[in-house]
């Protein structure tokens, strides 16, 4: 499946040369002049990353990246026809990946996507998941959900790990019970149930319309998160 971009910017006319220009290096691009159609757009069409500029109607681009960033680790290219210093660290600062001032040859702009979405790919294969709203280094064992630290038990993070591992997979009591054994846990309690439910609890995740995890009655779990 080819890469996706979506390019937040209020040049029309910047915006069409950028999308024919990405459509020849094999990118489906999705294209926004205004702040509020762009974050629409992004929910809609989950893009692998987000080319945005700082200077934007109603709200700029900083603002835009903050409210992206307490949702989405998407790799962001923040652009601005200032070229200033200061912007290039408040960008970076705020979360965005890489930084491009105005004008530029578009064939710079291809090889920072590039670049961007190979850093973006190494850090997943570097053991971590990373959801819409959550994210899971299972090396350092940190669990963030809309960018906060989740106080998770040895339990719940195991769980969690496992399940999320496994996306879209239904996973039996004994399948997550392995996960936990030696954990103060055993086939003749519930434990699995009891981790799973205080997971629940601290992701805020309501059973009965859930986000992350779904229970499957008389089968057990499935991470259902995007």
């Amino acid at each position: 499946m080819n890469p996706t971009v979506l390019i937040i910017d209020d040049d029309k006319r910047l915006n069409q040369l950028l999308k024919d220009f990405l459509k020849d290096f094999g990118y489906a691009v999705f294209t926004a002049t205004h702040p509020a159609m762009g974050l629409k757009t992004l929910k809609r069409a989950a893009p692998d990353l987000v080319i945005l500029d700082i200077m934007l109607p109603d709200m700029d681009g900083f603002e835009v990246c903050r409210v992206i960033r307490q949702a989405s680790n998407i790799p962001i290219i923040m652009l601005t026809a200032r070229g200033e210093v200061t912007d290039k660290v408040v960008g970076l600062e705020l979360g965005a990946d890489d930084y491009l001032a105005k004008p530029f040859e578009p064939r710079e702009l291809v090889a920072r996507i590039q670049s961007v979405l190979r850093r973006s790919q190494k850090q997943v294969d570097n053991q971590i998941l990373a959801f819409e709203r959550l994210t899971i280094d299972l090396d350092k064992r940190i669990a963030l959900l809309d960018g906060t630290s989740l106080d998770l038990t040895t339990n719940e993070f195991a769980a969690l790990a496992l399940l999320a591992r496994n996306a879209g997979k239904v996973l039996n009591r004994d399948q997550i019970l392995q996960e936990l054994r030696g954990m103060d846990c055993d086939a003749f309690n519930r434990s699995v149930d009891i981790a799973v439910s205080r997971l629940r609890q601290k992701l805020k995740d309501n059973p009965k319309s859930p986000e992350f995890i779904k229970t499957v009655w008389g089968s057990g779990y499935v991470f259902i998160a995007n």
